[in-house]
């Protein structure tokens, strides 16, 4: 067990120091005794504490769950072979075929961070979010607050818990009924391609057992659109009502999907993205 862990622990420290911090999404300016992230960064990416992933690095923390491997896998921009390899040094069974995968590659979190600007967050093919940057947190609230499980676009349209309770209200041109009708319809999806997926198939049972609404729409058999490129009015506690376009890109070969948020150019809401991006949406209505 113990040579386990300090081989765990060599990976992390090892990963943590090959990765630039501008592929991370941090902005450089000087002062740093290494090239790689520090600890803190590899921290706020993964979700984790700074003590925990110190733990971690130093073999001190045993047994670390599947979520906070998959978390550090992610945040460290491993390759597929590289994460089971991740999960094997931490004594677990790497993520199966024929599971939705988690998994966000190093080419797709470099776009990404590089578009630091925009509010960006992945999804995986069951709506849960994986990977978001700061914009995302400044424009929907910080997603890190929130238990993993409750990171799901269908459990904060559908569910009870605290998702659903942390959702900012959110209009969609085209229409609630049909945003809602898209979402259930990639769970469809989602789960014909994935059956022996049991983290899934209990979502999808919570769901039917919560919501009337979304019992309903899976019992339809009503083919409906697939959530797409839409335009949506947020309503953000600091700047009020922003109009944007959000457009959904899908990421072939890793079953994921990216989500942006635009707006144009000397737009008002264009300006309001501006806004978030300089103050991160905490102390807007402060500035003039």
């Amino acid at each position: 067990m113990a040579s386990s862990r300090s081989g765990f622990a060599a990976l992390l420290r090892a990963w943590r120091d090959r990765l630039s911090p501008a592929d991370a999404g941090f902005t450089t300016t000087g002062g740093r005794r290494a090239p790689g992230l520090r600890r803190e960064e590899l921290a706020q990416l993964a979700g984790l504490s700074v003590d925990y992933v110190l733990r971690l690095e130093q073999g001190r923390a045993r047994n670390p769950s599947a979520q906070v491997v998959g978390s550090l896998a992610r945040a460290l921009q491993v390759s597929r072979a590289e994460r089971d390899q991740l999960y094997r040094s931490a004594g677990l069974l790497p993520p199966q075929d024929g599971t939705v995968s988690t998994h966000v590659p190093p080419g797709v979190q470099r776009l990404a961070a590089r578009l630091g600007d925009l509010p960006i967050g992945v999804f995986t093919a069951d709506w849960s979010l994986v990977w978001w940057n700061t914009m995302w947190s400044a424009l929907h609230g910080d997603p890190a607050v929130l238990p993993a499980a409750e990171r799901n676009l269908a459990r904060a349209l559908f569910g009870d818990g605290p998702a659903h309770a942390s959702m900012r209200p959110v209009r969609s041109e085209r229409g609630q009924d049909a945003f809602a009708e898209s979402i259930v319809a990639d769970l469809k999806d989602a789960l014909s391609r994935y059956p022996g997926d049991a983290r899934l198939d209990r979502l999808v049972r919570e769901l039917r057992d919560v919501s009337d609404a979304f019992a309903r729409l899976w019992a339809t058999r009503t083919a409906a659109t697939p959530h797409a490129t839409d335009r949506k009015t947020i309503r953000h506690p600091e700047i009020g009502d922003i109009l944007l376009d959000c457009d959904v890109l899908v990421v072939p070969g890793a079953d994921l999907r990216m989500v942006t948020y635009t707006a144009a150019s000397g737009s008002s809401d264009a300006g309001k993205l501006e806004l978030l991006r300089v103050t991160g949406g905490r102390t807007a209505t402060a500035l003039p």
